[in-house]
């Protein structure tokens, strides 16, 4: 299942990336992002979160608890995250891709990308969960960075 969605806000590059960066940030803006804590890794690893997603569908909530580290990062242009379990076994991929293109002095577009590989959030309905709480992030980043500006 592949998730694409783009907005304009009207900030510059940077004010917009630091909600994009840092899995702690999503917190204020997904839905889909219960709660989020970053965890100690070695000198010289990559920064890693443990991520709990969770959807309400009708009268039952679905949730999962993920290793996210981020595996690429440049500073005002791009944040990718990508699933990391370190528990020896093979799981369903999760990849969260925040690309930002300045269009203007103060005014950036941001693409952000959720593929994930598994069954846990695939069907119809699940999908069209996944895919709502993704919209409603969107919308509540381009709110909470428009009051900020």
């Amino acid at each position: 299942m592949d998730i694409t969605r783009t907005l304009v806000a009207p900030v510059p590059a940077a004010a917009l990336f630091v909600h994009v960066e840092n899995l702690v940030a999503y917190e204020a803006w997904m839905p889909l992002i219960h709660e989020v804590e970053s965890l100690e890794v070695a000198a010289g690893a990559l920064p890693a979160w443990s991520v709990e997603l969770r959807a309400q569908v009708g009268p039952f909530a679905r949730s999962k608890r993920l290793r996210m580290e981020r595996t690429a990062h440049v500073v005002d242009e791009l944040a990718v995250f990508e699933r990391a379990e370190n528990d020896g076994r093979t799981h369903a991929p999760w990849v969260l891709r925040a690309e930002l293109t300045p269009d203007g002095p103060d005014t950036t577009s941001l693409a952000m990308e959720l593929s994930y590989g598994g069954s846990l959030w695939a069907g119809a309905a699940l999908g069209r969960v996944l895919d709502d709480q993704v919209r409603r992030g969107s919308d509540a980043l381009l709110e909470l960075v428009e009051h900020a500006a």
